[in-house]
């Protein structure tokens, strides 16, 4: 969430780039074009964009500073058409910037830092992916950054749109690929689901990398039941939700979860799921009420060897309460403390 990675071919989604001493030093000047998604803006029409384009190719100026809706801004049940064309022809303008005919015109990507780079704390300042991406960027490709103020929330509804138009998948794809093959935490809105699911037809029609056919798209059922969270990846084996996503199992498997942490507050699943993840890979902690009161501090070695024992079995466990705040944030945080030698704050 608090670095810029790659989604997509020279496009990428990130935090708005800030200069502070105590980070990788990744400043907007590594991108032609930073898209800034904010509930202020408005959604752009093509005549404006198509001047966008004219302004980067005459100025020398680095970069172009565009604006775009932010995730939620767009909300149902009926969305004014203007504004999916303009979403679609966002996509199509990121696109055509970002994508060259001449692809053997390349140059080596930006270096932004050594791996040993430390913060004021001492501890390992993480770089961004796109210092390390083996991809290349042709002369005339231009890099673009989709960002918001914390990296993840606001960015999401553009972010995932244009994964989809770009690399022709269906919305569920691009929700699972987003998390597990990008690396990326993001929140979106429930508004934000029903959106992209009504529209994906228009989306894949005009993607122009998808080949098959609109009308056997089998959409899972998880899908329907996902109120556009995603459980939140704090270690690689180690998930932090909230009751919603642990009543969710299809699309916990589909995130590589197969073992469940419950705070305080029991999963309902029917007993053929039970039976089917197997009770070795459940655990239920009662008589732990989010009242200020119970204690828990008497359940973390139990806690603690469970995921571990997800760890070493190279699987990973999702701990949850009911909102995935609290109980089931505070477990995390000394899983996070006793795997990685780190003091409660900076956990």
């Amino acid at each position: 969430m608090s670095e810029a990675s790659e989604i997509s071919q020279n496009v990428f989604l990130g935090p708005t780039p800030e200069p502070d001493p105590n980070q990788t030093p990744i400043s907007e000047e590594m991108f032609d074009v930073c898209i800034e998604t904010s509930d202020l803006a408005q959604v752009p029409e093509d005549r404006s964009l198509r001047l966008l384009s004219k302004s980067l190719q005459d100025s020398e100026r680095k970069p172009l500073h565009v604006e775009f809706p932010s995730s939620g801004s767009i909300m149902p049940p009926i969305w004014p058409q203007t504004d999916v064309d303009g979403l679609m022809a966002m996509c199509r303008w990121i696109y055509g910037l970002t994508h060259s005919s001449n692809s053997e015109d390349s140059s080596p990507t930006t270096s932004i830092g050594d791996e040993s780079l430390k913060d004021g704390d001492g501890d390992s300042i993480m770089l961004s992916t796109f210092a390390t991406t083996s991809s290349s960027c042709s002369a005339n490709e231009k890099r673009i950054l989709i960002h918001c103020a914390d990296g993840y929330t606001e960015t999401s509804l553009l972010g995932l749109a244009y994964l989809m138009y770009a690399e022709g998948l269906p919305v569920h794809q691009a929700w699972v690929q987003m998390h597990r093959e990008k690396k990326r935490n993001f929140f979106a809105y429930q508004s934000d689901v029903a959106l992209l699911t009504s529209i994906q037809p228009r989306i894949l029609q005009e993607s122009p990398a998808w080949n098959g056919d609109i009308l056997r798209i089998n959409e899972p059922q998880w899908l329907t039941k996902i109120d556009g969270s995603l459980p939140s990846r704090i270690l690689p084996y180690m998930y932090l939700g909230n009751l919603g996503h642990a009543n969710n199992p299809s699309l916990l498997k589909e995130l590589g979860i197969t073992r469940i942490l419950s705070v305080g507050e029991p999963v309902s699943w029917t007993t053929e799921v039970m039976e089917e993840w197997g009770e070795d890979n459940l655990l239920f902690i009662d008589r732990v009420q989010d009242n200020g009161v119970d204690p828990l501090t008497e359940e973390f070695d139990r806690c603690l060897k469970f995921i571990e024992k997800g760890k070493l079995d190279n699987t990973a466990t999702l701990v949850h309460c009911r909102v995935g705040v609290s109980r089931s944030a505070t477990i995390c945080i000394a899983e996070v403390m006793n795997e990685m030698g780190l003091s409660f704050p900076r956990a």
